[in-house]
């Protein structure tokens, strides 16, 4: 057995990635890592087949990297499974760079032939180098220490046996067995960010210190251990801010500013809540440095919005500007579909000595007397008014559900049905409008349901 295969053959085992009884797929690209890879783990008796992606990027390089996996699988009787995608296609369809398309389609192609052949894992080549690219670039782009963590040994059913070894000790182990393999042209540019570090950034390292990259990937296995320590004690802090965590009706998630600051360092504990959902750093720097701000103060990220609420940072997935603009016409008595999830059904009744009024938020009843149809429904505006049950003056749509306590986001879904007037005549959940509260001289009556389904 080489120093090398020796090597991985020890990490495999401390991240106990590979079972000698398992079944792999090892990701073949025909390039130097993936064939040492590939040749590697054939040396150590494990059970393997070969995929191969061909992405149609390189035009007659695509087919000869093809050509040459599939004969390399031959030569050691090891099964080949090849697919070809129109990455161009696929990236332009979905609106990704060709980069993430490609990521995109061989990890989704990976997962489906793992589960459609049984096997126990994926194996792909990531090695030292690429582990210490990578940590570089969450550097570079910003990141807390998971980010600094670099690659991990396993994620799911994706393995990677030779984080612990060199590129170039791979190019060695190569020379040594006397294997060919293909070469990228791409990999010769600077057209990715990744290139860019590793054809620029990493020589200079190197020119500064012969051994930088070995130094960084040594810490960057110091890190992980650390995170192993670290990642308990963030998540008990993380749990003690939490104070709202619902998936039902709709995603929240709300955090006490009080417990909040009450942590040990509230900037980090903040950014592992919120950096998953989008939150760039500057923004959670910004946001940890006004927690004092005034109710009503927003962040959003593209799939978020992050506002205070008193003394809550409450989260919720941003609602689309067109479900907010929506309105709906009811012209006549039956049941209507606001949204998949939302039914307003309207009826009207003669009110008789065993008539009461219900009680229930979900529920209605008006006066008819002075109801015009058409009805509205529609998400409320800053200028809407009306006159809260058992009140006699109007007041502001948003004051009032201010001074229940309604949280920003309530704010924003709340509901309310008008009549051809623009009169409000319910606000949904709330309450109804006095002007049209049922009376000893009521006669007929509107009813008005809300219902979730």
């Amino acid at each position: 057995m080489k120093k090398i295969e020796r090597e991985v053959s020890q990490y495999i085992d401390r991240h106990n990635l590979l079972s000698a009884s398992g079944r792999y797929l090892v990701a073949l690209s025909g390039g130097a890592d993936s064939v040492a890879l590939f040749r590697m783990l054939l040396r150590l008796d494990y059970k393997v087949d070969a995929v191969h992606c061909n992405f149609k990027l390189r035009g007659e390089e695509s087919f000869r990297d093809e050509a040459f996996c599939e004969n390399l699988c031959r030569e050691h009787g090891v099964a080949f499974h090849t697919v070809h995608f129109d990455t161009a296609e696929y990236a332009a369809l979905h609106k990704l760079s060709i980069e993430m398309a490609a990521r995109e389609l061989r990890y989704n192609h990976f997962e489906k032939l793992r589960n459609d052949l049984d096997m126990d894992g994926i194996c792909v080549a990531h090695h030292q180098d690429d582990n210490v690219e990578t940590m570089l670039i969450n550097l570079i782009r910003g990141t807390g220490l998971s980010g600094l963590t670099g690659m991990k040994p396993r994620n799911g059913h994706v393995l990677r046996p030779l984080l612990a070894v060199s590129h170039a000790h791979l190019l060695d182990y190569l020379q040594a067995l006397g294997q060919p393999y293909v070469t990228d042209s791409t990999n010769l540019t600077t057209d990715f960010t990744r290139n860019k570090i590793r054809l620029t950034l990493v020589p200079l390292l190197t020119e500064i210190n012969r051994v930088s990259t070995n130094n960084i990937a040594k810490t960057i296995e110091r890190l992980a251990e650390a995170e192993k320590i670290f990642n308990p004690a963030i998540e008990r802090h993380a749990n003690d801010a939490t104070v709202v965590r619902e998936d039902e009706p709709r995603w929240r998630l709300g955090i006490s500013i009080d417990r909040l600051r009450q942590t040990p360092s509230p900037e980090y504990v903040l950014f592992q809540l919120i950096h998953p959902l989008g939150f760039a750093p500057a923004q959670i720097e910004q946001i940890a440095q006004n927690l004092d701000q005034q109710t009503g103060k927003q962040w959003q990220s593209p799939t978020h919005t992050l506002v205070i609420d008193r003394q809550m940072l409450l989260v919720e997935q941003t609602l689309p500007a067109s479900k907010l603009a929506k309105t709906m016409r009811i012209p006549e008595e039956g049941t209507y579909v606001f949204s998949p999830n939302v039914r307003i059904k309207v009826s009207k009744g003669v009110k008789n000595e065993r008539f009461s009024p219900s009680k229930a938020p979900h529920c209605a009843h008006l006066d008819m007397a002075n109801i015009a149809f058409p009805l509205m429904v529609r998400h409320i505006k800053p200028a809407d008014r009306f006159v809260p049950f058992g009140m006699r003056t109007s007041k502001l749509v948003s004051n009032f559900l201010t001074d229940r306590k309604r949280s920003y986001f309530d704010r924003q879904r709340q509901l309310a049905v008008f009549d051809a007037n623009d009169a409000l005549l319910w606000l949904v959940g709330e309450r109804t409008d006095n002007r049209f509260r049922i009376t000893e001289r009521t006669t007929r009556f509107l009813q008005l349901d809300y219902m979730e389904i």
